[in-house]
């Protein structure tokens, strides 16, 4: 909207055989107010089945075509971009001009404007947080056609506003069409709106350019994710055998104690086991059940995968390749015990690099829960069976007291388990370098779930 989309319409218009309906899927019009019919169809026709709309355009005859916004009518629009046969433009322009011409247009009822001295002036303030809703509309938009033409294998043609004022880029418009015909200029029977500087369009320019600054235009703050998508991990899941409570475990974290706590709600111990179709008949037994999972710091969470993985049988391969193929300072498995606490750092410090590489898709090794982000996890959860309360291992105690009311249930207390794996304790290990590494690689994490700087137990802040 406020692409120039009426004048790159009226510039088509001049091919013969090409017939552009203008905006005939409008919630409004059929494109424009005095409209009545398109094709032979009225607007409430069109409202009761705006696809046999469609269907006349695709019959009629010659090349016939129309504009469609982001707010146009929602049912056709899957239906047009999955057809191959439908040639796709996006318009693009400047997105603050967009927008300035956008509350002009509102404000004056000037949407289009064929002699100059109709002008109407009028300067609209910028409202920043109006612009980023206005952005953020027009982005989501844009990306949803790009994935449409992306899974579809087809391609569109982009057209910026300036590159649409020149004959020779729509003549490659044409030919993109199939067209044999050639426009000589572009269409003169519109006139340009709102030509003048944008400091001399808005009322507070200055304040204008003080928000714009703030935007990140290249999306530089957007966390990349390479990981895999994480299926809901339904026979990791317990529920209580005594109570309406699910708990979803994520991966690396030392339970017993928990587990113990689930075991002694009404005294009916753990069930576990689930699949898709058993964990469905569970929750349709047990109307008003509550589910939670554990998050935890990123810092004691690292830690402990890297513990999991020097101890596990089963990661004997990983170990094998970290050391020969990822330079990874780790004795071979038997002398594993004796590391101390400056060899652990700088193993665990190594780890951590790898970890980063592996999340980013960048190594030859599977992406393990193990040290998956927690973010991606719950992600995964959500898919199916979306826990009600993210617990926080810090406060476990008080967050499980609160599920156990919810419930209506009386909770037996719970006593949180000491650090159990074999390494020197974090205390020794962890400091701001270790840190910074931990939230290079939990990016996403730390500001997802909004962590701090980690503390050892007992120690004041952090968090």
């Amino acid at each position: 909207m406020r692409t120039g989309s009426n004048l790159l319409e009226a510039t088509l218009s001049q091919v013969d055989g090409v017939t552009c309906h203008g905006e005939i899927f409008n919630p409004d019009h059929l494109g424009g107010p005095a409209v009545a019919s398109v094709l032979g169809m009225s607007l409430a026709e069109r409202i009761e089945a705006p696809g046999a709309l469609l269907d006349r355009v695709r019959t009629a005859d010659g090349l016939n075509g129309f504009r469609f916004f982001f707010d146009h009518e929602p049912r056709v629009l899957d239906e047009i971009l999955a057809d191959p046969r439908c040639a796709k433009i996006v318009l693009t322009r400047n997105p603050v001009d967009c927008y300035i011409s956008l509350k002009i247009a509102y404000n004056t009822k000037r949407w289009q404007l064929t002699d100059v001295r109709d002008k109407i002036a009028w300067k609209p303030p910028f409202k920043p947080v109006e612009f980023q809703a206005y952005l953020a509309e027009r982005q989501a938009f844009q990306l949803r056609l790009l994935n449409a033409f992306q899974v579809s294998g087809q391609t569109a043609f982009y057209l910026d506003y300036e590159d649409s004022l020149r004959a020779d880029v729509i003549n490659g418009l044409v030919r993109f069409l199939g067209l044999d015909g050639r426009v000589e200029k572009i269409a003169d029977g519109l006139v340009r709106q709102n030509p003048e500087e944008m400091a001399d369009k808005v009322r507070n320019y200055s304040e204008m350019e003080e928000a714009l600054r703030q935007i990140d235009w290249a999306d530089l703050s957007r966390t990349p994710n390479f990981e895999p998508r994480r299926g809901p991990g339904i026979p990791r899941i317990i529920a209580s055998g005594g109570a309406r409570l699910l708990y979803l475990p994520l991966p690396p974290f030392e339970d017993a104690a928990l587990r113990q706590w689930m075991a002694g709600l009404g005294g009916g111990g753990l069930i576990d086991g689930f699949t898709q179709k058993t964990l469905r008949q569970w929750k349709r037994k047990n109307t008003g059940h509550r589910s939670f999972t554990v998050i935890r710091h990123p810092l004691p969470r690292a830690y402990d995968a890297f513990a999991l993985l020097l101890e596990r049988e089963g990661l004997a391969d990983i170990r094998s390749s970290l050391r020969s193929n990822y330079r990874i300072p780790l004795p071979e498995d038997a002398d594993l015990a004796s590391l101390d606490a400056e060899a652990t750092r700088a193993a665990f410090s190594a780890f951590l690099g790898f970890v980063k590489q592996n999340l980013a898709g960048q190594t030859g090794i599977r992406q393990d829960a193990l040290w998956a982000t927690q973010w991606g996890m719950v992600n995964g959860l959500a898919g199916f069976a979306s826990p009600d309360l993210l617990c926080r291992e810090d406060r476990l105690a008080d967050d499980l007291a609160y599920l156990a009311r919810v419930i209506g249930t009386k909770a037996p207390k719970f006593d949180a388990a000491p650090e159990q794996n074999t390494l020197p304790p974090l205390a020794l290990i962890a400091d701001a370098a270790i840190e910074d590494q931990v939230r290079d690689v939990y990016r996403r994490d730390y500001m997802s779930f909004g962590f701090g700087a980690w503390t050892a137990p007992g120690a004041k802040g952090g968090r």
